[in-house]
């Protein structure tokens, strides 16, 4: 692998996991990593939409910039007996990036100019090897400071950079001199784009986050007028669904909050981020505990879950701790120091959870439907059967999009996809809220709602419309036998104590 590739690949860690403190890149004593013959310390990368410069701004209030304040280096008293070669700042936009580098005779790329190269008279030995972008004239933008002998410490003057062209922009802080040992960075570098500080790749989330608000307010204006008008016959499956209605509408405000304040300020709100988090995290968790209880007939064919109450909250716990500790360390802090494997070892336990979540929900799903088949209570029948539709449709497109955003991620090597990366955050948010508008249609608080309540006389109403015009015998006949599932009171219940026992032996 060459040196451009290891940067390609440090830049694009960077951006798919970008979620730094702040759009305000913070340097606390970061040491050069050896790439090849260049060592190299990655100061970020962003999308960023260009602004025409305007003679008036001053550097401190650019629309569109790249800014500099008090980058120092340093490095170690016993390493500061001679003076150094250049250490310099790289600013490149990625449909540039085979401006930088070259090789001597057809030989391997390099970052910093050797002494073949010199020779060729293609640039000077020790420096970062560039040459002008086509097309966006004056970029690369390459500058650097060097160390006198017996100096500690060398400055890069403040400078702001102005970006006049949309794109993706990496910076890397490369020295080429072997000599400058424990060399590190301080300081900071200020990312702005014309409507704020938020990267570019996120600033569209704000609006989305907006919306999302605006939609779960009108989700939950209809179901609280319907949870006031029949709040004498809401069930304890309907108190879970407002649960989670009040969890997304709290979470996608703290979402909009979070990005707002991120793109006022150029630092992201720690507080704000982790409640977010928190309760977009719960609301996940007690979606799919609610999804997993309806499949398993939960208070329409069952009183309770039995034996399974442990399991499925020992499950619910472990998604909970997966998903919260995936979160904060994608959202809170600095997640660019974060390497692939590591996150691929955050990721794969709450894979293999939502596969066992969905594996569980349709394997209950199956038993519910064939026991209210077997019972003939069609009007539950008929609401699993568009249940089990939507959770359907819902797996199959997530498995699609999954594929796509493979597919996405595979194909868009350097990023030059960026400004369309905020759909596949989004695209989630919307099928989970699609999901929950599907189940809030089902099991809207009516007057009806205790149709599809459990209940311990039977349910012979449920089978069919016309028996709940016949008064049942309180003697059975010998011409007129009642349904299999109709006895009389000890015969209820036994087929209650049967599903208990089928409950503990699940």
């Amino acid at each position: 692998m060459s040196v451009l590739d290891s940067l390609a690949a440090i830049s694009l860690l960077s951006v798919w996991f970008l979620c730094i403190e702040a759009s305000v890149h913070d340097y606390a004593g970061e040491k050069f990593v050896s790439k090849g013959n260049a060592f190299v310390v990655h100061g970020g990368s962003e999308g960023i939409y260009f602004s025409l410069p305007n003679q008036n701004e001053s550097a401190a209030n650019c629309d569109s910039c790249i800014r500099f304040e008090k980058i120092t280096f340093r490095r170690p008293k016993e390493y500061s007996n001679f003076s150094s070669r250049l250490v310099q700042a790289l600013i490149f936009e990625v449909d540039d990036r085979e401006t930088i580098g070259g090789s001597a005779y057809g030989g391997q790329r390099a970052v910093c100019c050797t002494a073949d190269l010199a020779k060729l008279g293609v640039c000077s030995q020790g420096e970062i090897i560039h040459r002008p972008s086509s097309q966006n004239p004056g970029w690369p933008k390459v500058f650097g400071v060097s160390f006198n002998a017996d100096e500690l410490t060398a400055k890069l003057q403040p400078k702001s950079i102005q970006i006049t062209k949309t794109g993706m922009y990496n910076l890397y802080f490369i020295h080429c001199d072997p000599n400058l040992k424990e060399l590190v960075v301080e300081g900071k570098s200020i990312w702005k784009n014309p409507t704020g500080y938020l990267p570019g790749r996120m600033a569209p989330l704000m609006n989305f986050y907006g919306f999302m608000s605006l939609a779960f307010v009108i989700l939950g204006i209809f179901w609280f007028s319907q949870y006031a008008r029949f709040w004498r016959e809401v069930l304890p499956l309907q108190n879970c669904i407002t649960l989670v209605i009040t969890l997304g509408m709290l979470e996608m405000a703290l979402w909009y909050f979070d990005y707002a304040e991120f793109n006022e300020n150029g630092v992201r709100p720690t507080g704000i981020t982790v409640w977010a988090v928190t309760f977009g995290t719960v609301k996940r968790t007690v979606s799919r505990l609610i999804i997993l209880m309806v499949s398993m007939g939960y208070g329409v064919v069952r009183p309770t879950l039995g034996g399974l109450t442990s399991k499925v909250i020992m499950l619910g716990a472990t998604f909970f701790l997966a998903s919260e500790v995936l979160e904060l360390v994608e959202n809170v802090g600095t997640v660019s120091d974060l390497s692939g494997n590591a996150r691929l070892f955050l990721v794969l336990p709450v894979a293999i959870l939502d596969a066992f979540f969905i594996l569980w929900i349709f394997k209950s799903l199956s038993a519910t439907l064939n026991k209210l088949q077997a019972r003939r209570m069609m009007a539950k029948l008929d609401i699993y059967r568009k249940f089990t539709n939507a959770l359907a449709v819902a797996v199959i497109v997530s498995v699609g999009w999954i594929c796509y955003e493979l597919y996405f991620k595979s194909t868009d090597v350097y990023n030059e996809q960026w400004q369309n990366a905020w759909i596949i955050t989004a695209f989630w948010q919307v099928l989970s809220f699609s999901l929950l508008c599907v189940i809030c249609a089902l099991w809207a608080p009516s007057q009806n709602s205790t149709r599809y309540a459990y209940s311990d006389d039977g349910e012979e109403f449920d089978r069919d419309d016309t028996l709940t015009l016949i008064k049942p015998s309180p003697i059975p006949s010998k011409d007129v036998r009642s349904p299999p599932e109709v006895r009389p009171a000890h015969g209820g219940n036994d087929v209650s104590n049967g599903d208990l026992e089928e409950d503990k032996t699940e």
